[in-house]
């Protein structure tokens, strides 16, 4: 009985942290709309129809453009640039310590890099938290056994990407250096692996 009540404590307690996850994005994308005015491409119907879906996932719809170059460093303080990487396909995740679906996707990530590293898959986890506390991110990184470089954020690079209103928010950029999938929120591994196959096949 007492083991049963320990398991329904720990199951309300995850829900709640989910609950209040996604209050915390839901706000600070609410923020950013009413700081931004909300933009409509008239231009190709196609690209007003991706713009809209883009703007409604909290987007800044990069897909097909040049991803936007970074250098951030690491907790140990190396610099690391998205350009060393060039030629590869790369998974730019936006993430936080306080994020649970991160929680949630990040061991996915482990496991996909093993995966496909061989064939010249990379992950740059980029961490979002104001504080910058390099005990608490380090901790929360080797819990989750993380085997890809985590870099601590800036508001330059966030903005780069469209200013970040949801986490976790990532951008898989293939190897010809654009950006062939964006995701907001948490989705299914089997989305992942599906982007990160799409960012091995461009090549053009």
């Amino acid at each position: 009985m007492k083991r049963n009540l320990i398991v329904i404590l720990v199951v309300v307690v995850a829900l709640g942290l989910m609950a209040w996850s996604g209050y915390q994005n839901l706000q600070r994308r609410r923020a950013a709309q009413k700081a931004q005015p909300h933009v409509t491409l008239l231009d190709q119907s196609n690209q007003t129809v991706q713009q809209d879906v883009a703007s409604d996932e909290g987007l800044p719809n990069l897909r097909g453009k040049k991803a936007p170059a970074f250098t951030l460093k690491t907790q140990d303080g190396r610099k690391v640039s998205l350009a060393d990487y060039k030629g590869k396909a790369v998974l730019v995740n936006f993430w936080a310590t306080w994020c649970v679906p991160c929680k949630l996707e990040m061991p996915w990530f482990v496991d996909l890099h093993k995966q496909y590293a061989s064939q010249g898959f990379e992950i740059l986890g980029v961490d979002e938290d104001e504080a910058k506390d390099h005990g608490q991110i380090d901790k929360f990184a080797k819990k989750i056994g993380v085997n890809y470089p985590i870099l601590l954020g800036s508001e330059a690079t966030s903005k780069a990407y469209g200013g970040i209103d949801v986490l976790p928010t990532s951008f898989y950029v293939g190897r010809n250096g654009k950006v062939v999938e964006e995701a907001a929120g948490l989705i299914s591994r089997d989305e992942i692996e599906a982007n990160i196959k799409k960012a091995l096949a461009a090549t053009n």
